[in-house]
């Protein structure tokens, strides 16, 4: 029997994080020991304080419908914490609030992508960009990296990938997969490109903006020149560790927002008021109160590289930020391990999971063919058996 689905949801391609997630449940359910290294979710609790926000929001009796794009004290302290920590000025009406940094990027890709517009996606890229800007109709445009560029593209290559159709381009920095960050020069020459073509519009997504190791991330609406084409992306979801209270929201030109409002109005209307009153707090308070799980990802960081580094043909950078390595394991393409015959990089992930126990995610899922996605969002414990478990299956 053939189901009447449309082509739109036909063509969006399924999560292969969450389907890798799933994947590894099925097999605890079935009673093996598998160490999930797939998810982006911190594995903190949300801080207390920001607990006893919502405790207090609940006993204030907030239980009502919010405004569609946020309370105003939340708007408020957005405005806050965009010139606090980005040195980008918005105003209140310049402030979206959505469920999620999931929903904020969509809402800005269906407000402004027509059937036929091209969507510039720097690799290595998260996975649902693509999947966003093909559920609009649009064409997604790979600007290829690797490991040997640091996963970064150039300003020629940016220019290069331009076209008439060419209507919005992402980034995202600190980088999901890879955890690279943009440095302000860098990104002053692709701006430096951009400012040639008035038509293309930003999106700058800066969810791991406090998950920084060496150097601060620089926001690319501080730029002058794209301040009024930029729309930053960002959300409590990462820093926080609340993943599950849903908060995202963007700093936009006033008509993008404006755009946004009206499309969650018909699609979810306001975000959950108790997880709106705790992001209040969250966001007012100093990025310090949140210091000691960045100090522990950067302590994580160290001991996973060291480990894998132990392994022969697994080509491994350090990252700058976020919670995630992604090494190059194309040196095993070509190679049959445990019987099974390794041609890319989802056979590699599936090795490691049939075989080591380790949910992994292919590098395919991410515009980056020759690598897998490696969270160290675990225990040290968790860590150090996982790596010894993979090393064990490719020696």
């Amino acid at each position: 029997m053939t189901h009447p689905l449309s082509d739109r949801i036909k063509s969006l391609p399924a999560s292969q994080t969450l389907a890798m997630a799933a994947k590894a449940r099925e097999l605890r359910n079935e009673g093996k020991d598998i160490i999930g290294l797939s998810l982006g979710e911190p594995d903190f609790n949300t801080p207390d304080f920001i607990k006893e926000a919502a405790i207090e929001a609940i006993n204030q009796d907030y239980n009502s419908y919010t405004p569609v794009d946020g309370y105003a004290e939340l708007k408020d302290a957005i405005t806050v914490k965009f010139k606090r920590d980005n040195n980008v000025e918005y105003k209140a009406s310049q402030i979206v609030v959505s469920t999620g940094a999931k929903q904020s990027i969509a809402n800005v890709m269906q407000v402004l992508l027509n059937p036929g517009d091209e969507v510039l996606l720097p690799c290595p890229y998260w996975v649902s960009y693509s999947a966003i800007a093909t559920l609009c109709e649009a064409t997604p445009v790979e600007i290829p990296s690797s490991i040997d560029t640091n996963f970064k593209i150039t300003a020629d290559q940016l220019e290069a990938a331009i076209t008439p159709k060419t209507k919005l381009i992402l980034f995202n920095s600190p980088n999901n997969p890879s955890g690279v960050m943009y440095s302000k020069e860098e990104y002053e020459a692709l701006a430096a490109v951009l400012e040639k073509y008035p038509n293309i519009y930003v999106m700058s997504d800066e969810i791991y903006e406090h998950i920084n190791y060496e150097a601060k991330p620089f926001s690319f609406a501080a730029i002058p020149s794209m301040y009024d084409r930029t729309i930053t992306v960002n959300g409590l979801a990462k820093a926080f560790a609340m993943t599950g209270w849903r908060i995202g929201f963007i700093g936009a030109p006033e008509w993008i927002a404006k755009a946004c409002t009206k499309l969650q109005g018909q699609i979810t209307s306001g975000t959950n008021c108790i997880a709106q009153r705790a992001a209040i707090t969250a966001l007012l308070a100093s990025p310090e109160k949140v210091q000691y799980m960045v100090d522990e990802f950067k302590n994580r960081r160290e001991i996973i590289i060291g480990l894998l580094k132990e392994i022969d043909g697994v080509n491994i950078s350090t990252p700058d930020g976020a919670f995630y390595v992604f090494p190059d394991i194309s040196a095993f393409f070509g190679k049959t391990i445990k019987g099974k015959e390794i041609k890319t990089a989802s056979d590699f992930a599936m090795l490691l999971l049939e075989e080591a126990n380790v949910a992994t995610v292919t590098g395919d899922a991410f515009g980056a063919p020759s690598c897998i996605r490696i969270s160290y969002a675990a225990s040290e414990a968790q860590i150090r058996e996982a790596i010894k478990r993979i090393k064990e299956v490719l020696s």
